[in-house]
């Protein structure tokens, strides 16, 4: 479907959605339908998304340092499990993360019995396919497509920039009071409007916040991860995303909160733009992240920079860039700057790790 039309086909389809909703509907609603509306949301359709033809790169794309570290993070949950473990990796984009750490287990002699991708979109399976056939056709026997989460799994679970793209809802304080912030139709266009009073008591304290402060919460954390505690026997999480801990997300200064759209490497703040064709992501609040997992009934047992993460996991171990030409040397070098530069991703960018109750404490890094 050429890229004009099903833009138009999605901006008609939530309009009639908001006029059955009785003519507004939640930024959530707006966010799910945007990104993930069968056949015509952003994720689930066939437009290039991830790397330099696409809208924005992912740390898989930027080094394989990244995924060749997570790879030895890996091998160490491996060893404190009591069962065969395996990996399950949520929205896989390209593939390149998976044949990354498949091949670098593979030289460690610490292979997965199964490498999961839980995928939503048939595109990105797609792509997924090619790029492991190409780079480890001789692993595709352990890697396992799904759409639903495994039943009793043991292992590792990998979010690397999955938090950002579960769909929030969007606030604005107007007299101390919170209204919740949606999209309306006016003449056959979609438009920004004001709702209901919503109580964010148990999300963060408003009273410090001034008129027209707009920010976003995600309440679709929770379900997420407890769906993910009750599919699990033994294993670890971990998460990767750019966001902050609740003191500094709710920040007075932060009054026009961190909603963003990526559009052909282009960042701006209008996710009533290119509707379907541009990626829409807000910043993760780790405190309440943190609050939903051990309310599953997870333990939360790390959380910190990317930098410090991949540092301590012996990513600067890696390669020995003398055995590389000075192109690739060079290269490997500003890959591992945008991994790990604080002006980069490597402050804004945090690592957690969960645990299930049932998991050995052994897990160590280099």
């Amino acid at each position: 479907m050429l890229l004009p039309h099903r833009k138009a086909c999605l901006e008609k389809h939530i309009q009639t959605y908001i006029q059955a909703k009785g003519g507004w509907i939640s930024f959530a609603e707006f966010m799910q339908k945007a990104l993930y509306e069968p056949t015509l949301g952003y994720y689930v359709s066939g437009t290039r998304k991830i790397g330099k033809d696409g809208d924005f790169m992912t740390a898989p794309e930027i080094s394989p340092a990244f995924s060749q570290t997570l790879a030895r993070y890996c091998e160490s949950v491996f060893h404190a499990t009591s069962s065969p473990a395996s990996i399950l990796e949520f929205g896989a984009g390209t593939g390149t993360m998976a044949a990354d750490i498949l091949l670098t287990l593979e030289k460690r002699h610490a292979l997965p019995e199964r490498y999961y991708i839980l995928e939503v979109s048939p595109d990105f399976s797609e792509r997924q396919l090619d790029t492991l056939r190409h780079q480890c056709p001789h692993l595709i026997e352990r890697i396992v497509w799904l759409s639903t989460l495994p039943k009793n799994f043991t292992g590792v679970v990998l979010a690397n920039e999955v938090l950002d793209a579960l769909p929030v809802h969007l606030f604005e304080v107007q007299k101390k009071i919170t209204l919740q912030k949606g999209i309306a139709l006016e003449s056959q266009k979609l438009i920004w409007r004001l709702g209901s009073e919503v109580d964010l008591s148990s999300v963060t304290d408003i009273s410090n916040l001034e008129d027209g402060y707009t920010s976003e919460y995600c309440p679709a954390i929770y379900p997420w991860l407890k769906d993910l505690y009750t599919s699990m026997l033994q294993g670890t999480v971990l998460l990767i995303d750019y966001g902050f801990l609740e003191h500094e997300y709710y920040h007075p200064q932060r009054d026009q909160g961190t909603l963003m759209c990526h559009y052909r490497h282009r960042a701006h703040t209008d996710p009533l733009l290119h509707i379907g064709l541009q990626d829409i992501t807000a910043h993760v609040n780790f405190t309440a992240v943190a609050q939903a997992a051990e309310k599953s009934g997870f333990s939360v047992d790390f959380y910190s920079t990317q930098e410090k993460f991949l540092v301590d996991w012996g990513i600067l171990e890696e390669t020995n860039v003398h055995q590389l030409s000075l192109e690739e040397q060079y290269g490997y070098t500003q890959g591992l700057k945008k991994l790990l530069l604080p002006s980069e991703m490597g402050e804004l960018f945090k690592v957690m790790e969960l645990k299930t109750p049932s998991m050995f404490s052994n897990i160590h890094s280099s």
